[in-house]
């Protein structure tokens, strides 16, 4: 059997809750709003962004952004240095499959780069900024060079590459003593 009861009796929380708040005060009112916060701001924003037309940016402004976005564009793979500096570091120098994968990564996106120079900024390229774009892609070729340097570097660690002289035995001759000892009983 359940017993009703009073109102009174429920906590406050749930006497809030089913009853509407109460309309602000005086004091209420007097609390003033945070900083950057305007309520009769919020509203108007809207209002004058829609009645003010944007301007179209002139040929030279496009062309300065332009130039900047290919700057960034030829800087990329500087930023990738580092990265790829750890992950070599990281994956040693023994002959695994996971180093033989990473070293071929290392070598083919560089020269598919530099294979690929001018389609990254035929985009960015105008007659007006055409003198510009070649210390930009100078800069990339460079970068992506500094790529294949890393690469190198890391083959060399391998020992894949043959820098010692027992790795061109086949074509050295074999040396002729000037005497010869033997043991004698």
């Amino acid at each position: 059997m359940t017993t009703i009861t009073p109102k009174s009796s429920y906590p406050s929380w749930v006497r809030e809750l089913h009853s509407p708040p109460n309309p602000k005060t005086k004091s209420a009112s007097s609390i003033r709003d945070p900083p950057g916060f305007s309520a009769s701001s919020t509203g108007k924003r809207a209002q004058i962004s829609k009645t003010q037309p944007h301007k179209p940016p002139t040929p030279e402004e496009t062309d300065i952004l332009k130039v900047k976005k290919s700057w960034e564009v030829a800087l990329a793979p500087a930023k990738q240095l580092p990265m790829n500096a750890i992950m070599m570091y990281m994956s040693g120098n023994s002959l695994q499959i996971f180093s033989i994968m990473m070293v071929f990564m290392l070598f083919k996106n560089p020269l598919q780069a530099l294979m690929q120079t001018n389609a990254a900024f035929t985009k960015y390229e105008t007659p007006r900024t055409k003198s510009k774009m070649w210390v930009v892609k100078a800069v990339y070729v460079l970068m992506n060079l500094v790529a294949l340097g890393l690469g190198i570097w890391k083959v060399n660690g391998m020992g894949l590459l043959p820098t010692t002289r027992s790795d061109w035995l086949a074509w050295e001759t074999q040396r002729e003593p000037l005497e010869r000892a033997v043991f004698a009983f």
